[in-house]
């Protein structure tokens, strides 16, 4: 018993201290730049010796990969989009309507976490050829997600009979993205709150019977 409380013990310090890597990271790479940012500044404000990130991490690239995939999901836990709880619910709603509004909540909270550090990886990407190949997929998972939920969505009481899957997904990835939220939240001024009831009413009138 004692074996196992030592063990639970120190699974969760391993967690607390991967936790404020990413947060020292996360801070630093926003505000001053991923190129302009190394790993003892890092290593400093995380309050843990350099060679713990080395440790952890390997390298500032896979810091970074990790970086941008625990804020996209959330948390730090391996599990895909698509077998999230609220994606599965989504999927799981009974009507086209109540699929759409869960899926555009569900996405609107990632895009609202993602948001802060876009900027910051198109920039890294940019000037280190290295970061593009973290992610040779590209948009690729971000169309999948969608696509799956439009094939959902067009099987479901009120979904509009002339609209495709494909043509449903294509909307979805066009109309969540982070460029497009970006411009209404951060260029336009728009609340998080006014751009996911103003993306909600646009997708279904595309998308549902009236």
């Amino acid at each position: 018993m004692t074996d196992v409380k030592n063990m639970t013990k120190r699974s969760q310090r391993a967690a607390d201290t991967r936790r404020r890597i990413l947060d020292a990271a996360h801070d630093l790479f926003v505000a001053n730049g991923y190129g302009a940012t190394n790993l003892q500044e890092v290593a400093d404000r995380a309050g843990v010796a350099i060679q713990t990130i080395y440790f952890v991490f390997g390298n500032k690239r896979k810091l970074l990969k990790e970086l941008v995939d625990v804020t996209i999901a959330g948390d730090d836990e391996p599990i895909a989009t698509m077998n999230r709880p609220w994606f599965r619910d989504a999927i799981a709603a009974e009507t086209a309507d109540a699929l759409l509004r869960a899926h555009v909540r569900g996405t609107s909270e990632i895009l609202h976490r993602a948001a802060a550090i876009t900027d910051m990886v198109a920039t890294a990407a940019a000037s280190d050829a290295e970061i593009a190949q973290l992610w040779p997929n590209g948009e690729q998972p971000r169309l999948q997600v969608h696509l799956a939920a439009a094939e959902a969505l067009v099987t479901k009481p009120g979904a509009r009979t002339d609209i495709t899957a494909e043509t449903a997904a294509d909307i979805l990835f066009a109309l969540l993205s982070t460029a497009l939220y970006l411009l209404f939240v951060r260029e336009r001024g728009w609340t998080p709150e006014r751009w996911e009831q103003w993306t909600y009413d646009t997708l279904r009138a595309q998308l549902c019977t009236p």
